[in-house]
This record gives C-alpha cells, structure tokens and sequence, in this order.
C-alpha cells in the first residue's frame, strides 16, 4: 500500500515546514530518563521520531525540527517529563493549498 493518494501524487508536496530558532519541545529533567525509564517509550511513541536515546550522552536528544505539531509526546511519557507547545506564530507546519 502507498502512502500517495489515486494519482500518484505526493501529499507532502503541500506542506512546509519553517523551523523555529528554539526548540518548541524540551525534556525536563533528564534524570527519570536515564533512572527509572527503561523502554524509553519517546523514541517510538513519537510518529515523527523527534526523540532519540544517545547512550553515549545518557540523555534523550531533541530534534525539534521534525516535529509535525501533533501533541502526543507529552502524553507518550510515563514520568510526565516532556514540556511541549506550539511553535511560535509563523514557524511549525504550515499547509499550503
């Protein structure tokens, strides 16, 4: 199955994407991730896989820029430890028609 539609076409051709300066996502404290979670549940909750264990850091990296607004990272956490919120006015995902 594909992910394009009847004609072939590509979806994402309608989407953009301007990356903010600063990250609109951040990982609150970094000890419950290398203390108590094992699964590190982020890194596969996340649909756009904006996080990543880097066991040479023992620390979750951010990349921010892939982020496509969805709103369930806060809620993939079991430690509550992701601070999430909308890209300031004019960056984040911006569909085009």
């Amino acid at each position: 199955m594909s992910a394009f539609g009847k004609n072939k076409e590509n979806p994402l051709k309608y989407v953009k994407i301007k990356v903010a300066a600063e990250s609109h996502i951040k990982i609150k404290d970094k000890n419950p991730c290398i203390d108590k979670c094992e699964n590190k549940p982020c890194t596969y909750y996340c649909p756009a896989r904006v996080f990543s264990w880097s066991g040479e850091k023992q620390a979750i990296i951010v990349d921010y820029s892939r982020c496509i607004e969805c709103g369930a990272c806060p809620w993939g956490c079991p430690y509550d430890n992701i601070y999430w919120e909308f890209p300031p006015g004019g960056y984040g995902v911006h569909y085009e028609i």
